[in-house]
This record gives C-alpha cells, structure tokens and sequence, in this order.
C-alpha cells in the first residue's frame, strides 16, 4: 500500500496519535461577505428558500464486495431542495481527519416543506473524495437547490473521516471506494426518484453528477468511463500480495457506469458531469475508447500543481473525452484542494488537518465561487436547457485580459472586470 501515499500525503503516515474526541463548538460561519462585483455572476444566490434533509439509502438486493462477499450496503444522504418557506435553520456536525469534531451554520432550513412548482425538479448528486464527508461541499448543494434542483450529497460508506481510521489504518476504505464509486453515485439518483418526501417533485430523468477526487474517478464512470485496471494496480490500490486474489479484484472493479459490464448501459437521466480534480487519470484506470465514446458533457476542473490527482493526469481524461461540449478549467496555482469549504476552526490545530482544506496560494471562498458559477452554467446549460447559461460555459484561453496590441479584451461573460485571473478553459 506505500504508493497510497500519493492520496493522502506524507502526514498520515506521520500521523500516529490517536486523539480523544472534543466537544462541539458553537456553529460557525465560513463564509464572510463579499461584494456581488467580485464573485462570478451565476455564484449569486437563488431565488428559492433552501430545505435540507438526511436520509437513508439502501442497496435495494445485497453487493459483492472487493473480496466476493455479498454484503448489505447503505448510505447517508444529505438533500438540499427548493423550499416554500423557512424553518428551523440547519447546522452539519463533521469530523476533520484526525477525528475534531465541528459544527457548521447553514444557509438551510432543517426539513422545510418543499415548494410546488409548474415544473419538476432536476436531480444533482455529490460525491466526495477520500476522505470526506456529504457536506464538505455543501455550498455547492445549497446553491443549486436555491437555483430550482434538488441535490443529494453523499457519505460515501467506508470512506468517510468517520469511518477511516488514519492513525491505524489509513487505507482500510481505499479498496471499496475504487469499487463503489460509481454504483453509490447511480443508488444516489435512484432514491431520490423513489422516495417518499421527493418523489413527486423531481424529474429523475434529467439529472447531472458532481464528483471531487475519487467522486470525480466514480462520476467519469457514471457517465461512461470504463475502469481499465490490471493486475499490478489491482494489487497496488487494495494491498494484495496474492496474484491470483488481485486478479479477481481487478475483474471485479473493471466495470462501467455504476458497476455495469458496458458503457452503454449508462443511465440516460445523466445530462452533465462536473469532475473536480478527478483521480484517476495519472494512473491511466481508465479505458480509452470508453472515455472516447462518453456522450455526456464533462467540465474537468483541474489546480495545474496538482499533486495528489495530477494535473497532467486530469489532462489526460479530458483530452480522452469524446463528448461534445466538455471542458477543462484548469485554476494556476492550485493544488488538489479545488473543491472543499473553507477549514473550520478546528482544522487549524494541525497540518494534518489543515490540508485538506486549503490552498496554498488561492482564497477558498474564491474557488467556492468559481464552482458555484460553473457547476450551474454547466446544470442549467445541458441538465435545463437554458441557452442563455451555455453562454457562460463558452468562454477559451485566458481570464488574465492581456492586453493584445494594446488594447485590454473583455472579461470573460460572468465575470466582472479584472476579477477572473488565474483562470484558462480549454474546450472540444
């Protein structure tokens, strides 16, 4: 398991003490206020009231898990929707990775009545990294349910902060993320179609994914990518010394689409993907004419320091994507940290902690922003249909605004002048 390392860092092996648990703090606010000019145009909120609940998922039959064994599995869900009014305002209680517990304000209101519309809603599902929790993104999740869709962030079973033991065991759940990825993220859309608070509300047939790390490697399956793991990385990524034991590892996690046999079998609710430097690619896990053959826009956003997914890695997916319409935003000067909310207090007591939440030379909130703008330009574009929003995804080149022949070009459509440096999108 020592080239794990690359997931995770140094740190964690480092990291032996185990920490008794702390008492939660009083909830905090992340964010401060900025003015509307300085943020992209679409990173501005919704005008619907926030609902948030948390539910139960259950694998409908048992699964096979890295080892053969047939299993029982379930997840926790944290749902954000359009609601028609307010209620009690929400908190979400985390854990950092070495176990500091914190508790977050939300801008939602706990179990609020969801708000009738002339229309359906539309289906997100968030899939968080290794480690992780369902609201390390939640920003993401209130802001496109305050836009009119209903959004279900995931706790991926097994590897959670919760779950992962880092002074002990690092590792222990890095076997069944390669392997559940992408079959929680498709349970996720299903059942939120069938549950009872939702299901006369959304339209489960339009329905994007977004997935940061190893939810942005199980979101490039959902939506086509077969994996195209050998033997040797079969081994390498579940610490198998057994030749024969990798090999049945390596058919088991050599699917497609949520554990399908083929990348036809992709759901056709799917309508966009948004992969927040996906995992995957440096290691080429991947196969390639599967990755050709993807019909579902992919943003790719990508830190070009990137040390844990590998920037030339990322590179790599997009390039390989055949679909119209996909995307590379790649951010200067970031590293992996693309995705996550600003560190709670509590992260600050240690490195450890401390890095898996910021970046080194850009303001979180600020990246927060970004994703915000692009995760809805992307949503409404192809998961609505809003042409007006596709506008706002084409935008090439630089957001520095070089001068050319002496004259400064506009800012990219969204931003407002000289407030998008540090961007570069490539596209099909």
């Amino acid at each position: 398991m020592k080239t794990l390392t690359l997931l995770c860092g140094a740190a964690a092996l480092a990291f032996s003490t185990t920490l008794l648990p702390t008492q939660v703090s009083a909830a905090q606010n992340l964010y401060k206020p900025f003015p509307a000019d300085v943020m992209p145009s679409l990173s501005e909120k919704g005008a619907y009231v926030v609902g948030v609940k948390t539910i139960e998922a259950t694998y409908p039959e048992k699964v096979k898990d890295i080892a053969g064994n047939d299993v029982e599995r379930k997840l926790t869900l944290e749902v954000w929707y359009p609601a028609s009014s307010a209620a009690k305002t929400a908190t979400y209680v985390n854990e950092t990775r070495s176990g500091q517990v914190f508790e977050i304000e939300a801008d939602a209101s706990r179990d609020a009545p969801i708000a009738k519309a002339e229309s359906s809603y539309p289906v997100i599902v968030i899939s968080h990294g290794y480690t992780g929790y369902r609201t390390l993104m939640y920003y993401l999740g209130e802001h496109l349910a305050s836009h009119g869709y209903v959004v279900a962030a995931i706790d991926h079973t097994d590897s959670t902060n919760k779950d992962v033991n880092f002074a002990e065991n690092p590792y222990s759940g890095f076997p069944s993320t390669l392997l559940n990825r992408s079959r929680d993220q498709v349970l996720t859309l299903n059942s939120i179609s069938g549950h009872e608070f939702f299901k006369d509300s959304v339209d489960a047939s339009k329905a994007g994914v977004i997935g940061y790390s190893m939810g942005g490697y199980g979101a490039v399956s959902t939506v086509g990518g077969c994996y195209a793991f050998n033997d040797q990385a079969a081994a390498t990524f579940t610490g198998t010394q057994d030749p024969k034991v990798a090999a049945l590892i390596k058919d088991a996690l050599n699917t497609c689409a949520g554990g399908n046999d083929s990348g036809k079998d992709v759901l056709p609710a799917w309508k966009a993907a948004l992969a927040l430097a996906p995992w995957g690619g440096q290691h080429q896990l991947f196969d390639v004419e599967s990755l050709n053959n993807i019909k579902v826009p992919v943003l790719y956003v990508a830190g070009d320091n990137d040390d844990i997914s590998g920037y030339e890695g990322i590179k790599w997916l997009f390039e390989n994507t055949g679909s119209e319409g996909s995307k590379l935003l790649t951010i200067k000067n970031a590293r992996h940290n693309v995705a996550p909310h600003p560190a709670p207090k509590e992260a600050y007591g240690s490195e450890f902690d401390l890095g898996s939440y910021i970046e080194p030379a850009w303001e979180v909130q600020k990246l927060n922003a970004i994703n915000e703008h692009f995760a809805l330009a992307l949503m409404n574009c192809h998961v609505k249909s809003m042409s007006d929003a596709c506008e706002l995804l084409n935008v090439e080149g630089s957001s520095a605004q070089e001068p050319v022949d002496g004259k400064k070009p506009e800012p990219w459509k969204g931003f407002d002048d000289r407030w998008a440096l540090g961007l570069e999108m490539q596209g099909k």
